[in-house]
């Protein structure tokens, strides 16, 4: 009988042989049979077991090392293109390999997220392997995020997102080390089960989801927001220096001045206007908006330029911003700092008294901003109330930025932009990151201010980059489409008000519609109802014009620092003006199409994050205020209860259609109502109610509220008796036949005659 190898035998024959590490390999190696290879098994176990070993399936294997054949997960190409892999099946102590991807020009082409199974061979000297492809191994896995739950073998996981109850479970060995109570993010293993929990394992763990400011990282890490840059780039952006004055204006003389919110972390843009000197034009202006040079920073193909790309916009949240750009180019190099020379692309635009554009040209530039100042302090100085730093600007720069901007808003008043009355809410942190405050932001003049300005830079450079024939990024928001405007025609009629039918829509049509409402109980539901009947603006290269702005050509301009859009349409200008070879490349012109495409997802996925963020922040700033009464309106009616939202905070809440009463309530999905088939009651957008707070769960976002009362009427949540009809479901109104179900009811019925008449005008038509 052959002799038992030692340990180290065993070990030297795995490392030399990779892909003959089974145990009858190993048995077959060394010579052994029959009763011996009962010693040789206890041999690999007792390897195993202090971790010199690991079985995979049915072989064994350095836990420091790669198994030959091996699961990997592909990143993002790096600065130099060439794509590497993440390792799956790593369960080393030490760092995590890189892999290298070798691919054939046959091979299929791979993104970031595919999952391949490889070949992989070791770098002599480095930790590193090289991979080739054997296949690709289907999509990636759906992901969860969620709260750890240990259990006796493994766990579970409690999703965090809305609206989502389904448990995961985690089987032993495939925790990643989780700990009770962490947040963590998983992946589903195996195929859906047809019974029991579907079974999911965890790939990371993202700590204590109850920590102070880790209500972003679970957004940014829930819509995969990137949030690290790599190394290539935070190098690319440390090399760089400040822009000269060579091939530039000096505009350094011009008091220009950029006005923020209190808190802004960059400065990309800036303003100046004065009196038209032309006697041709008398109460004209002439306007200067600068906007940071960023594409003298970021040029085509460099690593900057991809990472950029990739993010899309900069995201904004309570506690952080995650940028599109390294903090060396965005909080430095270029934000418009008060009293540094930066670079710059300007525009100064001649306007009438009357705010009509009348001319415009751009030029580069070098500047230096007179003062940073914020929109509060500006307000205050034209108000009458100048401070140490607004005093001194007060008549030469601020009165006339005031002055341009009243001719422009008569301007916008002819042109009848979509006049919407949304208050934008404000989170404010404490210094431990818990919510001291929830308010709703002012609208100054200061505010509208620097918005028309920036409207108008955004106009003449689409205007130009149009008349010169160049590529570029149109801003695109379509008209609604006609069901969206039937729906809010229907909504204005229920409320009382008319929207004019049978024309061509203007925003001037819609206007009217908000001005009906205005100063109303039903100003908020048909502020609501015409938001939700717009189309999502998004990016293209092809114009369709800017129907909420009332404007046929738009694009982006004015921020490039947070907006990957703008650095397009800064490179056009670069190209038509013939200012530098960092302009908009061939490679930027093939795929125009397919940058829009993406920018306008990403930008989606930042307004969700941001959206998820601030839900979150409010189900924590409530979350010791359970059992409160609130008052709120009813902003949206689903089959399984109403939302409401609640006047104090804007937060919105869900109303279960359990805790309305016990009767059998009827949804109706073009009014969107919710009637009881017993009482009558009815439960439509629009409507005030009080409200209990029942449940805030922060680490959701989610608030489930308790009805108490509906337009005035007490709400009796009693059991009904089935069969007959309850007296009242509120105060002294048996069935509340009023105006608020007579009008939703008359629209049903117009909506039936209308169907009726159009089903026999098909009738006869066929006949």
């Amino acid at each position: 009988m052959a002799q038992l190898p030692s340990r180290q035998d065993i070990l030297d024959w795995i490392s030399e042989h990779p892909t003959q590490t089974a145990k009858r390999d190993i048995a077959k190696a060394f010579g052994i049979k029959g009763q011996a290879r009962i010693d040789l098994k206890r041999l690999l176990k007792e390897l195993e077991a202090e971790g010199v070993l690991a079985k995979r399936h049915k072989t064994y294997r350095d836990p420091d090392r790669l198994p030959p054949v091996s699961v990997l997960q592909v990143n993002a190409p790096d600065a130099d293109g060439d794509l590497t892999a993440k390792p799956l099946e790593w369960q080393g102590e030490g760092p995590e390999p890189v892999v290298h991807l070798v691919l054939r020009d046959s091979d299929p082409a791979l993104g970031a997220g595919d999952r391949i199974l490889g070949k992989v061979t070791p770098i002599e000297g480095e930790n590193a392997y090289e991979a080739r492809l054997i296949r690709k191994i289907g999509q990636n896995p759906t992901r969860i995020l969620g709260v750890f739950r240990q259990g006796s073998e493994g766990g579970r996981i409690v999703p965090i997102e809305k609206g989502q109850d389904k448990e995961w479970l985690v089987p032993e060995g495939a925790t990643h080390g989780a700990k009770d109570g962490e947040l963590v993010e998983a992946e589903q293993a195996g195929p859906k089960a047809r019974m029991g929990l579907p079974r999911a394992r965890i790939v990371a763990r993202l700590g204590d989801p109850t920590a102070p400011k880790a209500v972003s990282l679970i957004a940014i890490h829930q819509h995969g927001i990137r949030d690290a840059f790599p190394d290539e780039v935070i190098a690319e952006a440390d090399r760089m220096k400040p822009a000269g004055l060579s091939g530039r204006e000096d505009m350094r003389d011009m008091p220009l001045v950029t006005i923020d919110p209190s808190d802004a972390r960059d400065h990309d843009d800036a303003c100046y206007a004065e009196a038209d000197p032309d006697p041709k034009n008398p109460g004209g202006f002439l306007l200067w908006v600068a906007i940071a040079d960023v594409a003298h920073y970021v040029t085509p193909g460099s690593a900057l330029d991809r990472e950029a790309r990739q993010r899309g916009n900069s995201s904004y949240f309570p506690d952080r911003v995650v940028p599109m750009l390294p903090d060396r180019l965005s909080g430095d190099l270029c934000s418009l700092h008060e009293g540094v020379p930066r670079a710059c692309i300007a525009v100064c635009m001649k306007i009438d008294a009357q705010g009509h554009k009348l001319s415009h040209r751009f030029q580069r530039g070098l500047m230096r901003s007179a003062a940073s100042l914020s929109y509060e302090e500006v307000q205050a100085a034209i108000d009458g109330q100048p401070n140490d730093k607004t005093g001194p600007l007060l008549e030469d720069v601020l009165k006339p930025l005031y002055g341009a901007y009243a001719a422009l808003r008569a301007a916008r008043e002819a042109r009848q932009p979509l006049d919407l009355d949304l208050p934008e809410r404000k989170i404010e942190l404490s210094e431990d990151g818990q919510v001291s405050s929830v308010r709703f932001r002012d609208r100054l003049d200061a505010h509208k201010l620097i918005e028309e300005f920036m409207v108008l830079a955004n106009v003449a450079a689409a205007e130009t980059l149009i008349a010169k024939n160049s590529p570029l990024l149109f801003r695109v928001h379509e008209e609604p489409s006609p069901e969206k405007l039937e729906a809010l025609r229907e909504t204005a009629d229920a409320a009382g008000f008319k929207l004019a039918k049978g024309q061509v829509l203007k925003t001037a049509h819609i206007n009217r519609l908000l001005n009906q409402a205005a100063g109303t109980d039903q100003a908020e539901l048909i502020n609501m109802a015409t938001l939700r009947s717009m189309m999502q603006a998004y990016y293209a290269p092809v114009n369709f014009g800017h129907f909420g702005l009332a404007l046929q050509n738009y694009a982006h301009f004015t921020s490039p620092i947070r907006r990957y859009s703008d650095l397009i349409v800064h490179r056009g200008l670069i190209n038509v003006h013939r200012w530098g070879k960092d302009g908009l490349s061939a490679e930027d012109v093939e795929r125009l199409e397919g940058t829009a495409t993406h920018i306008s997802e990403t930008e989606r996925k930042s307004m969700m994050a941001e959206r998820d963020t601030t839900d979150r922040y409010l189900a924590a700033y409530l979350s010791e205020r359970v059992g409160n009464e609130f008052t709120g309106r009813i902003s949206g009616v689903a089959r399984f209860g109403a939302f409401v939202r609640l006047d104090e905070t804007g937060a919105d809440g869900l109303v279960p259609i359990r805790s309305l009463g016990s009767e059998f309530f009827h949804f109706d999905r073009e009014e969107m109502t919710l009637m009881g088939a017993d009482t009558g009651m009815l439960v439509a957008p629009g409507m005030r109610v009080t409200v209990k707070l029942a449940e805030a769960v922060p680490v959701t976002g989610g608030l489930e509220l308790e009805l108490i009362e509906l337009d005035g009427a007490t709400v009796q949540h009693g059991p009904s008796r089935r069969g007959g009809r309850r007296k009242s479901y509120g105060k002294g109104a048996p069935n509340r036949p009023g105006t608020t179900r007579s009008k939703p009811n008359l629209v049903r019925q117009k909506r039936k005659d209308s169907k009726t008449a159009k089903k026999v005008k098909r009738t006869r038509t066929q006949k």
